[in-house]
């Protein structure tokens, strides 16, 4: 028998919304009001772009295309507020960031903080201590490393147990990112904090089997559970966040703060955890080379991230380019 979450309900903060699957998201359709629309106003009327980074403002090298840079700086200078809205936690989107050179906001850790470049924190969604806890000694026997993120400034930031760094897909990443990187050798003894967000890779087909363990747990419908798969790599991403939390949610969110109306928002992404920031958007724009289930919808298509197809989507819905 499968080990279950022994958790007590009454101790977890109320979110509207419910958990996640791996394919889509029902929290953006109920939290947002003006759903979007396919009649939605002009392109000048857009004020907010919610960018994904990987896949997405970033090609498949890891490079910045300087178009994208371009573009994305003469929309802010037209008065249009960008958004950076990744799976990342901070400090792993950070660079691309400051690569921009624009001032923005970022929705990082699918949707767990929103926070300025410079690393102010201006909303969290964090998960509850005890179920963390629960969660990380339940999956144990079923799963390699994983690892904690924190909204922290220092190396305490990522937590992770029994990683292997080696592995093709991850050895970059630390070599970027170590320094503000610590390894324990139990994830469940640090929790002096509630965390953001809980983070576990590999194979496409680990990632789903891991997906469907923790779906299965007692505690799954008080999480959002987020697959972002790279299946021509054999690699994905399983992220755990709060109850009602991602990055659509917290676009949502973010954009009746700043007092923008749905189909004033554009947005572009490439993967299973953009789908409901899409879906919220006036003006969704999916990446050529999107995983299929995004194309399904018949959003409107730009070029891949290989050919700077932001760029190409910024210039023809924002600064009134058709050519």
């Amino acid at each position: 028998m499968r080990p279950r979450c022994g958790v007590r309900l009454t101790s977890w903060p109320t979110h509207s919304g419910s958990s996640s699957t791996t394919t889509s998201s029902s929290t953006t359709r109920r939290r947002a009001s003006g759903h979007m629309s396919h009649d939605a106003p002009a392109a000048d009327a857009i004020r907010l772009i919610a960018i994904d980074i990987d896949g997405t403002l970033i090609d498949g090298a890891g490079h910045l295309p300087e178009a994208n840079r371009e573009a994305i700086l003469a929309a802010v200078t037209r008065g249009v507020e960008v958004v950076l809205a990744t799976g990342r936690s901070f400090h792993h989107a950070r660079p691309v960031a400051e690569r921009l050179g624009a001032t923005l906001t970022l929705i990082v850790s699918n949707g767990a903080l929103v926070k300025t470049a410079d690393g102010s924190t201006l909303a969290t969604r964090l998960i509850p201590r005890d179920l963390a806890r629960d969660v990380i000694v339940a999956t144990r026997p079923v799963r390699a490393g994983a690892a904690l993120i924190f909204d922290r400034p220092d190396a305490r930031q990522y937590v992770y147990e029994r990683i292997d760094w080696s592995h093709p897909q991850r050895r970059g990443d630390y070599e970027r990112h170590h320094t503000f990187m610590t390894e324990t050798t139990a994830l469940d003894a640090v929790l002096g904090e509630e965390p953001a967000q809980l983070a576990f890779n590999g194979g496409v087909t680990e990632m789903r089997a891991l997906a469907a363990y923790v779906r299965d747990l007692s505690c799954a419908e008080h999480l959002t559970l987020t697959l972002t798969e790279y299946e021509d790599r054999d690699f994905s991403l399983f992220d755990i966040t709060a109850s009602g939390c991602s990055k659509g949610v917290t676009l949502a969110d973010w954009a009746a703060r700043r007092q923008v109306e749905p189909h004033e928002v554009m947005a572009v992404g490439d993967n299973l955890n953009d789908r409901d920031m899409l879906e919220f958007a006036g003006h969704p724009v999916v990446m050529g080379n999107a995983v299929p289930e995004l194309k399904q919808f018949g959003w409107p298509l730009t070029a891949r991230h290989d050919e700077a197809g932001l760029a190409q989507a910024i210039a023809t819905k924002v600064l009134g380019d058709d050519t």
